[in-house]
């Protein structure tokens, strides 16, 4: 069998919303093996931790100890808060590097490892395994009251509650959008290429745009125009129900990029974007936190 990298997985990708599992099947039916060795590649930015504190605690939550990832400024109290949620990979060093990224910046970062109750997605060897024997198993409504969890933590860390902020990456791309929808304290939210529409489950609901109406705090949603798994016209449907809604969310299309173009450990990483959606990210969180 094939083992496909993930820049022809992303190639594969349907153009309009197909669910998990028919996806996986079709691929599985032409021969393909879905790799999860660009995960372990080597990431093309590196943020130290000097000037930061960083580490790894645990927040009790319904069903055990949830693992997070944390870097903030060393020194210091009442810091807004970020809450980065991961792609289904889960807290690999990229989520981490952002973590330090958003420290430098001035932020505590929380990274929580939201699949920890049901498996460990860098002990997975494939894709498919990750969709179907992880990622399936996680209700939205579970991912929900875990980050207020991490919410309810951060001033254990010199978090300052009335500054919460999310960004999200791909699947934690379209959880940012329902989050926005959940806490009515948040005041940001940053969603890097998170599905937008799809068929509803008893785990996933809803999808952001069904919850345009909703959002309790402004979002800025950044997309790739040659997202092969988020079609344009999801894009220009989120757009309406926002302008319909009177949100002061905002929308990014960038024309050229693939999904995933922020993650530089994989080939679909493009520097110019991710470092344009990157400075679009401090801004954002600058106008609506302070």
């Amino acid at each position: 069998m094939k083992i496909l990298p993930q820049s022809d997985i992303d190639s594969l990708l349907p153009s309009a919303p197909m669910d998990r599992r028919s996806f996986v099947t079709a691929i599985a039916a032409a021969g393909f093996a879905l790799a999860v060795q660009p995960v372990h590649a080597q990431t093309v930015i590196t943020t130290d931790s000097e000037g930061l504190e960083v580490g790894d605690a645990a927040i009790g939550v319904a069903g055990g100890n949830l693992p997070v990832y944390f870097a903030r400024p060393a020194g210091g109290a009442r810091r807004p808060t970020v809450l980065v949620v991961q792609e289904i990979f889960g807290v690999h060093e990229h989520i981490r590097d952002l973590c330090r990224r958003l420290a430098k910046a001035g932020y505590l970062a929380i990274a929580p490892e939201l699949y920890f109750r049901v498996g460990d997605p860098s002990k997975t060897d494939s894709v498919a395994a990750i969709l179907d024997n992880i990622v399936s198993r996680v209700p939205d409504a579970q991912v929900m009251a875990d980050l207020d969890a991490c919410a309810a933590w951060a001033p254990e860390k010199g978090g300052d509650p009335d500054k919460l902020a999310i960004t999200g990456f791909c699947w934690g791309g379209r959880i940012t959008w329902l989050y926005a929808a959940h806490n009515p304290r948040l005041k940001a939210a940053v969603a890097w290429y998170g599905k937008l529409d799809g068929a509803p489950t008893n785990m996933t609901p809803r999808h952001p745009v069904d919850i345009a109406a909703r959002l309790h705090a402004p979002v800025l949603g950044l997309y790739g125009g040659q997202d092969q798994g988020i079609p344009l016209k999801d894009v220009e449907a989120m757009r309406a129900a926002l302008a319909k809604a009177g949100s002061h969310s905002e929308i990014v299309v960038y024309p050229d990029a693939p999904h995933a173009f922020n993650a530089d450990y994989r080939p679909s990483y493009r520097p110019t974007e991710a470092a344009d959606g990157w400075q679009r990210l401090l801004s954002w969180l600058q106008a609506n936190l302070g």
